[in-house]
């Protein structure tokens, strides 16, 4: 039964409104990285800004070299702006080790869970489930103490290794299921050629499931990059910081630089957008798996 024309207009109007949702602030961001502090702060309810420039990602990009025209006057810039470079390799650093690490581990263990059907597995699976209640910031100073204790801390080994910690769990959960839609004939038939059960998981297995690791590789991926918590107490040094790190050190307590904070914002979106554009069709096939039995 086709739903009413009233039916189609709320439903193309609760869409307008969800894509709105999450297109204005990202419009207010870009409006206010492309304008002067002066003239944002001139006229506040404005929509449209009265004028256009780049200095704004000139002064990020040079690390404050060159100021530009609205900065020519500038008494003081923040030191970290000299550090931005250090700042966004260390974020790709740390973003693409713990996608490959977190999709090598949670790869393998979720294929163990759904095929060998252990017993102490599926118990350590309902722990696991449990364990995601806690909140994240209980264990933060646990988690100082450790890492201090070994040496981790103002590294960004320090940072990968907690992150994959964290979000392996999560990986376990989403690839496990996956796995176990596989048809294990498959496994069997290639067992019946001469192949081990580690060849089988390489050749038959992850080819198939494409869909779930693009997919959760993507999560992790945007997890890592615009987490803030980890890095902020594990690493104290401005050149062991990430752009999350960064952008929350431009808002001091007497003055914040809404400008270069939008505009560096700008920045660390844009790997993230890339990302999932490129995989938005695995992305997609992932996160659906399974909605439809048979």
């Amino acid at each position: 039964m086709r739903p009413g024309p009233w039916t189609r207009a709320a439903l193309h109007l609760a869409n307008l409104l969800a894509i709105a949702f999450f297109l204005l602030p990202i419009a207010a961001v870009l409006f206010a990285a492309l304008q002067s502090e002066k003239s944002l702060h001139a006229d506040t309810r404005g929509l449209w800004p009265p004028e256009w420039t780049l200095d704004n990602f000139r002064v990020i990009l040079s690390g404050g070299a060159q100021r530009g025209a609205i900065f020519e006057q500038a008494t003081y810039l923040p030191d970290n702006i000299k550090k931005i470079h250090f700042a966004l390799i260390n974020s790709t650093i740390i973003s693409v080790s713990v996608t490959l690490l977190t999709l090598v581990f949670a790869s393998l263990t979720a294929y163990t869970v759904a095929r060998l059907r252990l017993r102490w597995v599926m118990w350590l699976m309902s722990v696991n489930v449990f364990a995601r209640f806690v909140p994240i910031i209980v264990l933060m100073v646990p988690l100082y103490i450790t890492f201090r204790q070994f040496g981790m801390l103002n590294s960004i080994w320090g940072v990968i290794i907690a992150l994959t910690g964290f979000l392996l769990p999560y990986g376990i959960l989403i690839l496990a299921p996956y796995f176990a839609t596989i048809p294990p004939e498959l496994d069997d038939a290639a067992r019946i050629d001469g192949c081990s059960r580690f060849t089988v998981f390489l050749r038959i297995t992850l080819p198939l499931s494409t869909p779930a690791l693009a997919s959760y590789g993507a999560i992790v991926f945007i997890i890592a990059w615009n987490d803030l918590l980890i890095p902020l107490i594990l690493n104290n040094r401005a050149e062991f910081m990430t752009l999350p790190v960064m952008i929350a050190s431009l808002v001091g307590d007497v003055f914040a630089f809404f400008n270069l904070t939008m505009a560096i914002c700008l920045i660390a979106l844009a790997p993230t957008v890339i990302l999932v554009l490129l995989l938005r069709k695995f992305v997609v096939q992932g996160l659906s798996a399974g909605a439809v039995k048979g």
